[in-house]
């Protein structure tokens, strides 16, 4: 079987046009992406800060210690970059976890620019 475009014609019993109906598509944008950050404070141990790296969001020992320290020396960092869905969820997630072990770490999304 051999297919062919569908053609059009502007007068409906010319056989000899040859202009093809194009299908378009409208562009799909992408959706936006947000930077889930973990910020210092003076009372949640530097291990469960790595704890909770590695747990909630798939890192290394060494990536999560790595991350932590940048936490305890400038205050923030950068652990992901997600979907709004996906930030929105790890940052609850994160939140929860720290507040039922009574930690006052604090985990915020921000969208990226």
């Amino acid at each position: 079987m051999l297919l062919q475009p569908l053609m059009m014609s502007d007068n409906p019993g010319d056989d000899n046009d040859t202009s093809v109906l194009v299908e378009t598509r409208p562009k799909t944008k992408r959706p936006p992406l947000y930077k889930v950050l973990l910020l210092n404070d003076d009372y949640t141990p530097m291990e469960f800060v790595v704890h909770v790296l590695e747990r909630f969001f798939g890192m290394t020992h060494a990536e999560a210690f790595e991350i932590m320290l940048t936490v305890h020396k400038k205050g923030v960092a950068v652990v992901g970059v997600f979907s709004h869905e996906i930030a929105e969820t790890k940052v609850g997630q994160v939140m929860d976890f720290a507040r039922r072990h009574q930690h006052p770490l604090q985990c915020t999304m921000e969208r990226e620019e």
